[in-house]
C-alpha cells in the first residue's frame, strides 16, 4: 500500500465524512489537508480537525469565488478570523485569483487582488505556506506571490502556460496533480514539465470529475492523481507516491510524523 498526502480537500463539503476519511485511511492516505473557503468553512475545518487529529490538518482561507457573496464587513471579519488563528494552522488556503468572467462580474480584479495580497502577508509574517488558486489569473497569482516574499507556495490543479510554469518553478513553488490528470490536457502538460521534487497530490474533493464516466471525489481518490501522474511521467507509482509524500510532509511541516521523511 501507498503512503500519500491528499493535500487539497474541502472537507466541510463532504456528505458522510467519517466514511470518506474511513475509505481514505484504508487506501493509504495518511494526512489530508483541509482546506477553507470562507467563514463558515474555516470554523468547519477547524472542528474537524479537531475531531481527526491524526489525519486532518488545517488550512485557512477566503476563496475568489466567494468574495462576490460578501459584504465588506464580512470579508473583513473573515480575514481577522484567519489571522487569530494563523498560528494553529499547517498552511493559509485557498486563495488566490479567478478571472473567470462569471467570477470577475461579482468580485472585480482589484478585490481579489487586495484580499490576495493581504492574506499572503499574514502567511509570510507567519512563514506559512499557501494554497493558491489561480484559474487564468496565472500570471498575476505567481507574480503577486513572488513579490509579497512568500517562501512556500503550491499551485493547486495549474493549468496554465509552460512560460508561467517554469516561472513557478524557477521560484522553487510547487503545483499538485489532481484526478483531472486522467484527461485534462493542459493539466497533464503541466504534471509532465514540472520535476518530481516539486509536485504534491491531491483531490481538491467533493469536485465531480470525468468526461465520459463521472464522479464525485473523496479524498481515497488522491490514487488516482498519483495513477495518473506516474503514467504522465513513465515512474513508478512507488517512486512517485514516496517523493510526493516527502515533499507535502516537508511543505507542510509535517516531516517529525514520517520517520522516512
Amino acid at each position: 500500500m501507498f503512503e500519500v498526502i491528499d493535500t487539497h480537500a474541502h472537507l466541510d463539503e463532504i456528505a458522510d465524512l467519517q466514511a470518506a476519511l474511513k475509505d481514505a485511511r484504508n487506501v493509504g492516505v495518511t494526512a489530508i489537508i483541509a482546506v477553507g473557503s470562507n467563514h463558515r468553512s474555516n470554523q468547519r475545518i477547524l472542528e474537524i480537525c479537531l475531531e481527526h487529529p491524526a489525519i486532518v490538518y488545517p488550512a485557512l482561507g477566503l476563496h475568489p469565488w466567494e468574495l462576490g457573496n460578501l459584504e465588506p464587513h464580512h470579508i473583513e471579519s473573515t480575514l481577522k478570523f484567519i489571522e487569530e488563528k494563523t498560528g494553529g494552522v499547517v498552511a493559509i488556503g485557498e486563495i488566490g485569483l479567478d478571472y473567470d468572467k462569471r467570477v470577475t462580474k461579482m468580485a472585480p480584479k482589484e478585490l481579489q487582488k487586495e484580499v490576495f495580497k493581504r492574506l499572503l502577508c499574514q502567511a509570510r509574517q507567519e512563514a506559512k505556506p499557501v494554497i493558491v488558486h489561480s484559474r487564468y489569473a496565472w500570471k498575476d497569482s505567481f507574480e503577486i506571490v513572488k513579490e509579497t516574499g512568500i517562501k512556500k507556495a503550491v499551485f493547486h490543479w495549474f493549468t496554465g502556460l509552460s512560460s508561467v510554469l517554469r516561472e513557478i518553478l524557477q521560484a522553487g513553488y510547487f503545483i499538485s496533480a489532481t484526478p483531472a490528470a486522467e484527461y485534462h490536457e493542459e493539466h497533464r502538460r503541466a504534471i509532465k514539465e514540472t520535476p518530481l521534487e516539486r509536485l504534491l497530490l491531491e483531490s481538491d474533493c467533493p469536485v465531480i470529475y470525468g468526461r465520459e464516466t463521472k464522479y464525485r471525489s473523496t479524498p481515497s481518490h488522491v490514487l488516482r492523481s498519483l495513477k495518473a501522474a506516474a503514467a504522465i511521467k513513465d515512474l513508478g507509482e512507488v517512486t512517485l507516491a514516496e517523493q510526493t509524500t516527502r515533499n507535502a510532509a516537508h511543505f507542510f511541516g509535517l516531516a517529525s510524523i514520517y520517520t522516512s521523511c
